[in-house]
């Protein structure tokens, strides 16, 4: 008896973690991505919304800042940083190719640190 007993509560507990690891489907982000121009905000923009998951995104021409609405149960930000790099520009934390970055029109070639 003390066996089912333990055995229920054991699988109480399980479901209450589990669903205590539930994903956000509005998680808020802002990251810094380089760029210069009206163009690279197309392009930064386009690249975000090209994952799923992904409800918006606006990056900001003065300030470099890309703010974001995600899903996470669909997408994660380094989906997002992986996408924007493979555009040409780099993320605080993943970086364009060389090959990429020069594949960008001069005027959005930024200075890389």
């Amino acid at each position: 008896m003390k066996n089912i007993l333990f055995g229920i509560l054991l699988l109480m507990v399980t479901i209450s973690a589990k669903a205590q690891e539930q994903k956000n489907k509005n998680a808020k982000y802002t990251i810094e991505v380089n760029g210069n121009c009206e163009l690279c905000k197309k392009r930064i923009e386009k690249a975000a919304f090209s994952v799923s998951g992904v409800k918006y995104a606006i990056w900001n021409v003065d300030t470099h800042q890309l703010n974001l609405i995600l899903n996470e149960e669909k997408t994660t930000l380094l989906d997002v940083k992986k996408a924007v790099a493979k555009v040409g520009h780099d993320t605080d934390d993943v970086k364009a190719t060389d090959e990429e970055y020069s594949n960008l029109h001069g005027c959005c070639q930024y200075e890389r640190k």
